[in-house]
């Protein structure tokens, strides 16, 4: 049975049989949404520069500085938003990176078989027994922490648990009859995996993403906090980094950009836990 049998079926009965997110899984996109949009409206809704020193250092959380200032005398609140856009543009980007990449190794994987899906499976395997972030860190070392750097280094080493997903639904769903009447029609190969294969691995890909998404903030994070970042732009592992030093006198610095960590990294995980379960072909 296919995807879109499977979703038909679920429609019959009426609006009570369609799948819907929990409570759990909305309260995650709705934080998702907040702090993205906290992110994109930053200019709107502070006026400070997050570089500009403003001379007042270490001060606490007030009506001036919602947040309190850090050792240089930089807006804490400003920081954290700015820090905001460049985790989730470093997310959303290796994401992508990742998906395609995973796209592109397991539907030729899946689709070919033999003796090409044997040596695309091996080469994903030296790529995921290779500690990650291990390398990440060396690279970052020598070809710098810029943010295009950060972004390709990250996505680029991220690919291969997607790529497994993906291979092991198109071996299922390869020799459906779908699959064998778009052959015989005259589709071509390009056609078929994007009309039928991608099309029925879809909401897998939408938990990967999700996943793919937190553990790419997580990377830029902690090199960040290594201080193999884009020293240029604030961040929120580099926030946690310049506080370390300041954590009895002033929490602010630390607490405001770590939550902001945990809260994102949660809601991205609570989201792809919903989605697995919601989804039709999506479950654990």
């Amino acid at each position: 049975m296919t995807q879109s049998q499977v979703l038909k079926l679920r429609t019959i009965g009426g609006r009570n049989r369609r799948p819907s997110l929990s409570g759990g899984t909305r309260i995650g996109a709705a934080i998702l949404l907040l702090i993205g949009g906290m992110a994109i409206f930053a200019p709107l809704l502070t006026q400070s520069d997050p570089l500009t020193l403003s001379g007042q250092t270490l001060l606490a959380p007030s009506l001036s500085h919602l947040m309190g200032t850090d050792d240089l005398g930089r807006d804490v609140f400003s920081r954290v938003l700015y820090g905001g856009r460049l985790s989730l543009v470093v997310g959303l980007v290796s994401a992508a990176i990742a998906i395609v990449l995973g796209i592109v190794f397991g539907v030729i994987a899946g689709y070919s078989g033999g003796a090409i899906d044997e040596a695309l499976m091996r080469v994903t395997e030296v790529f995921q027994i290779v500690p990650r972030l291990l390398v990440a860190i060396v690279v970052a070392s020598m070809v710098g922490g810029g943010i295009g750097n950060v972004i390709l280094i990250i996505g680029l080493l991220s690919w291969p648990p997607t790529a497994r997903l993906v291979r092991a639904q198109v071996l299922a769903i390869r020799r459906e009859d779908f699959i064998s009447a778009a052959i015989m029609s005259g589709a071509s190969y390009v056609r078929i995996v994007r009309k039928q294969i991608i099309g029925n691995i879809m909401p897998i890909l939408l938990v990967s993403a999700s996943m793919q998404v937190a553990s790419a903030i997580l990377a830029e994070s902690a090199l960040s906090f290594l201080g193999l970042g884009d020293a240029s732009q604030p961040s929120w592992g580099q926030m946690l980094q310049q506080s370390q030093g300041f954590l009895r006198q002033a929490w602010w610095m630390s607490v405001f950009p770590g939550v902001a960590l945990a809260l994102t990294i949660v809601a991205l995980n609570v989201l792809s836990d919903g989605l697995s379960d919601r989804l039709p072909g999506a479950a654990k």
